[in-house]
């Protein structure tokens, strides 16, 4: 077995600096305080080194450093930096990394009553902070009569990334997604459930490698097949991290990617007679009257400031309050004066 087909580098670690009595491993999978990796070594567990461990804890995807034990569990004794890494908030102020060190983003939507453009815009704000590249699959687009529409409302949402539709039932679009599934590439699958991940990537294949679970037709959902997030090596040499929900990534220190994926809102923004508007009142507020003219959508405006709070509020609590309240005296301040 070789680390680097799993995409080992040294951009990570030059191979020289290792020490002779350790190796590089990635993180396969989480199993509490449990480990299963992969290295030159083949599989195998590990354990954090206790007593001298500090910092975060490692994540599916990560690559570290270990003293590989034969006889048992190997010991982790180093987390090596991160390309790029989906975080999850884990308390007011604190996060945790939930998956690291991937090349792309597949956010999978189906065109049935899955799709929505604000879930849609969420995905593609945690994407771009990940650090990943964001790739939008349109699932199960033989059951629409003119899925090139909701390409293009899509794209006009997601200016930057590519966005495909896709059928596993007739074949439309594998070739454009199969690109993205190269050798030594890890892609990290985002979506709701039912939407398509699994039999995406077991039409890839060829063949049945992550289980997949029937949809309810009453609302077009199905159940997480997937428990637990593992990294899984498919036959062409390309890795997938599936992740079991949108629902535990909430929008932790997002800023840049939510600027990113609302570059049209950003810029209006920038247009504002304040320097500190809040885009909610204030006279002179660019997106308030973009919103009137119907320059900006109002939903993608409303979602734009939730997305905004919410990273906020996860990242420094006591700072968001603090603004809020001032903001709110600032308001009945204006309400006297009126």
């Amino acid at each position: 077995m070789d680390i680097k087909d799993y995409g080992f580098t040294e951009d990570y670690i030059k191979t020289e600096d290792i020490e002779e009595h350790r190796t590089a491993a990635r993180i396969a999978a989480v199993h509490k305080d449990r480990y299963q990796t992969v290295s030159d070594r083949g599989e195998g567990f590990a354990r954090l080194k206790r007593g001298s461990w500090s910092g975060e804890y490692p994540a599916t995807g990560d690559f570290v450093l270990m003293e590989y034990n034969e006889a048992g569990d190997s010991l982790i004794c180093g987390l090596l930096p991160r390309k790029s890494a989906f975080a999850r908030a884990a308390g007011p102020g604190r996060s945790r990394t939930v998956a690291a060190n991937f090349d792309y983003v597949l956010i999978a939507m189906s065109l049935n009553r899955d799709f929505n453009t604000a879930r849609l815009e969420r995905y593609l704000s945690l994407a771009w902070e990940s650090g990943g590249v964001p790739v939008v699959v349109l699932t199960k687009c033989d059951l629409v009569p003119d899925p090139g529409r909701y390409a293009e409302e899509v794209r006009q949402r997601a200016p930057g990334a590519e966005v495909i539709t896709l059928s596993c039932k007739t074949g439309e679009g594998t070739e454009d997604v199969k690109r993205y599934f190269s050798k030594g590439k890890t892609i990290v699958l985002l979506g709701s459930s039912g939407v398509g991940k699994s039999t995406l990537v077991n039409t890839l294949c060829g063949r049945e490698v992550m289980k997949t679970s029937a949809v309810r037709e009453s609302d077009s959902r199905g159940r997480h097949t997937t428990v637990t997030r593992s990294l899984i090596m498919l036959p062409g040499g390309a890795m997938v991290i599936d992740t079991p929900g949108m629902r535990e990534l909430g929008m932790f220190d997002a800023e840049e990617g939510i600027n990113k994926t609302f570059a049209d809102a950003e810029a209006l923004a920038r247009q504002c007679r304040f320097p500190d508007c809040t885009h909610t009142s204030e006279p002179g507020c660019a997106l308030l009257r973009a919103v009137e003219d119907g320059t900006l959508d109002r939903k993608r405006y409303e979602n734009y400031m939730k997305l905004g709070r919410e990273s906020r509020y996860n990242s420094a609590p006591e700072e968001y309050l603090k603004e809020k309240r001032a903001k709110f005296r600032q308001i009945a301040k204006e309400n006297r004066r009126r």
